[in-house]
């Protein structure tokens, strides 16, 4: 039989109540919500050392998916087991689940009044600077070599010029970082980082619960897993049919779920595309608009999914009430994107040490972050001529696939907060949300002065 620590480290109830508190100050992205709690869970409670703490998020890394949701639901694992781990993935993305439906639904409902445009006439232009903060970031990160920086370059051109989907740019990413790892030895060598072991901690990281790997438990955990994460979409087939909208959105976003390396950004490029371009679900300059939502609300910028479901299913809700299925579908959705972080957490904490030092893995998921950073920066372009121009056109020439502005159709306005927005972070170096805050009410300024024009 495993041998297993399966008694709580700390009282449930407690570290539920730690875990509520953590939920409520998830803004900023994952570099804030790691922040929250680092703060937390090593510097105040002292629950886990610093160490420990660095190997879980090292860990949470290499999957796809919310690294900063995976952390939080693996140290609630090792706090308290199973519970521990369902209890903390939960709460972290639950205040951003209820802001999201209520913010789209007010998108819906009140997004063509002049006050909604006016304020959207500030975020969507603001995003344009986050996501370019995010590829230099991103880029700073994973590019340490150049041909690191050859293969950033070239997953761009591919998905920004010739329209390669997403899935395959990944796949050719993670066999070329395959192949570079076996020619230049120290590609994947991390850079040596000073940090200090932090305060001592009141748990010993013997006392953490620990269970040891068997085919048994991962069989189990993985049936159960893949079990909870497609029953709702093969309800959604069997009750309202497997055309429906409940059925393409659940299968899209199962499979979105399972290729979001280096984070919500690489995969919203995707998202962007098939939604707008194949699906139909949004106009071109909404998906903008959710990922500037998902900005402002607590939880995982991927929540953006949210918008993206509960919009499209308002608007082809087939034989059921649009809000009735709205709500469905933005809570399928939710559902299909976070089970299997817990499911890749569940399953894969007990091998977390044979996975580190797994060289293979490592150096293919070196070359996937390196294509992420071309991927980010094809999201930048595709929303800037999307809020910066009213219309573009397509090119296509052979295997060339792109879309250019019209430049008659700028919106100069856009263009104005776009810059505000670009000052106030790589100048001033703003937050995310303050940036937000100043740039929409410079929207509202800017629209309501052209309504009274």
């Amino acid at each position: 039989m495993a041998e297993k620590h399966s008694h709580d480290v700390i009282p449930l109830r407690e570290a539920t109540k730690a875990w509520f508190a953590i939920s409520l100050q998830t803004f900023g992205g994952p570099a804030g919500q790691i922040a929250v709690m680092q703060r937390t869970l090593v510097d105040e409670k002292r629950w886990i050392g610093q160490q420990r703490f660095l190997f879980a998020l090292s860990y949470c890394t290499l999957l796809p998916g919310p690294e900063a949701q995976q952390l939080a639901t693996y140290v609630g694992w090792l706090l308290n087991g199973v519970k521990g781990a369902l209890i903390a993935g939960i709460l972290f993305i639950l205040p951003g689940v209820v802001a999201l439906l209520a913010l789209s639904g007010i998108y819906v409902a009140f997004g063509d009044t002049t006050l909604v445009e006016s304020l959207f006439l500030g975020l969507a232009p603001a995003v344009i600077a986050i996501v370019i903060q995010a590829v230099i970031r991103v880029a700073k990160k994973g590019l340490g070599h150049p041909a690191l920086i050859g293969l950033a370059v070239a997953s761009f051109v591919a998905l920004a010029f010739f329209a390669v989907p997403f899935p395959v740019v990944v796949g050719f990413a993670a066999l070329i970082g395959w192949a570079l790892g076996k020619a230049i030895p120290n590609l994947t060598k991390p850079k040596k980082v000073e940090a200090d072991d932090g305060p001592a901690p009141l748990i010993s990281d013997d006392a953490l619960h620990t269970e040891r790997p068997s085919g048994r438990r991962a069989t189990s955990i993985l049936v159960i897993g893949l079990v909870l994460w497609f029953t709702p979409v093969a309800i959604a087939a069997l009750v309202l049919g497997r055309s429906s909208i409940f059925v393409d959105q659940g299968l899209f976003f199962s499979g979105a779920a399972v290729v979001t390396f280096g984070g919500a950004y690489a995969v919203l490029a995707y998202v962007a595309q098939q939604a707008v371009n194949v699906y139909g679900w949004l106009a071109s300059g909404e998906m903008v608009r959710g990922l500037a939502l998902a900005e402002t609300t607590p939880g995982p910028l991927i929540m953006v999914v949210q918008f993206v479901a509960f919009v499209g299913a308002y608007r082809a809700p087939g034989d059921l009430n649009p809000w009735v299925a709205a709500l469905i579908a933005s809570l399928l959705v939710t559902w299909v994107t976070f089970v299997p972080c817990f499911l890749f957490i569940l399953l894969g904490a007990p091998y977390v040490e044979r996975l580190r030092g797994n060289r293979t893995l490592a150096t293919a998921l070196t070359g996937i972050t390196a294509a992420v950073v071309g991927v980010i920066a094809s999201l930048a372009v595709f929303f800037a001529l999307h809020t910066l121009f009213d219309d573009t056109d397509r090119v296509t020439a052979g295997p060339l696939n792109f879309e250019v502005p019209v430049l008659d159709s700028i919106q100069w306005a856009a263009l104005a907060v776009t810059a505000l927005g670009c000052a106030l972070i790589f100048w001033r170096g703003w937050s995310v949300l303050r940036t937000l805050g100043v740039c929409a009410l410079a929207g509202v300024v800017l629209g309501l002065g052209q309504a009274v024009v």
